[in-house]
């Protein structure tokens, strides 16, 4: 219980203390929450996704490995939360949006930040938690699109648009510079150092102003099941792949707190323009958040007790 204490009162409640003023100064100036995710999704995310990358020391089996791994921990979740979508009779487009609510889980405003204060800022263990963001990120603005929406220019769209995203950059010159040992001038990687020291301070703001425009007015029995399959079914199952993978260390752990991160606010934002129930996604995510300060302290406590 003590270490559990320890965690929740070092971990969580920092991160809960940012995330409750961005929603709080949020509902008091009414900041315009578009420009601030194009703060996060072209200045800070793809400077710290460069420089993570570019200072850790990455073994590229490795990276094919666990991009291989999440690829089937998003399948197994799939057939999982469609299954349990059945099982309730949900209708087709909620239960679209209850699987999506638990493939696209918050890696990057909440899982970076745990990451950084449960590995002490270690760029091995962040460099594995930025292949998961832009997992992540590929998945939702991709398959997310494309199962809401039937317009086939839409979707093409969607995907061609990832391409032109400043994170998917910092993502290919990451890599690249690290496998070829490239150096990055002097004033550039100090200029880099400082954008990606403010990132877990803005991003952590950033989501507590996007809760903060969430919209609903019910809570329905179906989501708190989405919210709960999220937060206790998901990181079980990616518990019961490492064993069966055999994978430990810093990489089990980084994967398995990772998967307790609460559905993400893409999954809102992409039922918010394709679903013609979007308030139903919202609710998944608020529930999920608030139940997770309890979830993710438990699932961390567990990752470093076994890995």
């Amino acid at each position: 219980m003590n270490e559990f204490l320890f965690i929740f009162t070092s971990i969580i409640l920092p991160i809960g203390l940012i995330v409750v003023t961005g929603y709080v100064i949020q509902l008091k100036f009414k900041l315009d929450r578009s420009t601030l995710a194009k703060l996060s999704i072209h200045y800070v995310m793809p400077a710290f996704i460069f420089m993570s990358l570019y200072e850790s020391s990455i073994d590229f089996s490795l990276l094919l490995g666990v991009t291989g791994f999440l690829i089937l921990y998003a399948f197994l979740s799939f057939i999982l939360c469609w299954f349990i979508a059945r099982f309730m009779n949900l209708q087709k487009d909620r239960t679209v949006l209850f699987t999506n609510a638990n493939l696209f889980y918050n890696a990057g405003n909440y899982g970076v930040p745990v990451n950084d204060l449960v590995f002490r800022s270690d760029p091995y263990a962040m460099s594995i938690q930025v292949m998961l963001v832009v997992f992540q990120n590929m998945f939702a603005f991709s398959y997310g699109i494309f199962s809401l929406s039937a317009r086939s220019v839409g979707k093409v769209q969607a995907l061609l648009s990832y391409f032109r995203m400043p994170i998917f950059y910092g993502l290919a010159l990451g890599l690249i510079f690290n496998y070829f040992h490239l150096p990055v001038p002097a004033p550039i990687e100090t200029g880099l150092s400082y954008i990606r020291n403010a990132m877990i301070g803005l991003v952590l703001f950033i989501l507590g102003a996007q809760i903060a425009g969430i919209k609903f007015k019910r809570l329905r029995w179906s989501a708190f099941v989405g919210a709960m399959t999220r937060l206790i079914l998901g990181p079980a199952m990616a518990f019961g792949l490492l064993l069966l993978f055999n994978m430990e260390g810093v990489v089990a752990q980084v994967i398995l707190i990772a998967s307790a991160m609460p559905a993400g606010v893409n999954s809102s934002i992409i039922a918010q323009e394709y679903s013609d129930d979007p308030e139903y996604a919202a609710e998944i995510v608020m529930m999920s958040t608030l139940l997770s300060s309890v979830t993710v302290s438990a699932v961390i406590y567990v990752a470093l007790a076994v890995f």
